[in-house]
């Protein structure tokens, strides 16, 4: 079976700094409770080539495999974070990749 990696890419809206702590930390604690989540980082845009079109915070995230990324995407935790973050951002790209 093959690790599952989950980019997601953030434009959080005008006026929401300093919501992507608060955010990074719920992703980090969901981590804690799901077997099969190995690994999550994250953070604001740092790069001087000025490619993320706008996008200002990312996070990295690493499973098991695909039932485990599957499993945490329908997590009722997984809802309850998107439900209290999603409305301060603006535009979100998720991207997952299997290694």
């Amino acid at each position: 079976m093959a690790k599952m990696h989950r980019l997601v890419l953030l434009k959080f809206k005008p006026g929401a700094n300093g919501k992507f702590g608060p955010l990074a930390a719920a992703l980090a604690a969901l981590r804690q409770r799901l077997p099969g989540f190995l690994h999550f980082c994250g953070g604001p845009y740092s790069s001087p080539e000025g490619l993320n079109k706008s996008f200002t915070h990312g996070c990295l995230m690493t499973f098991a495999d695909a039932a485990a990324r599957d499993q945490y995407l329908t997590h009722p935790d997984h809802e309850k974070v998107k439900s209290e973050f999603l409305p301060f951002v603006e535009d979100v790209i998720a991207f997952d990749f299997a290694e």
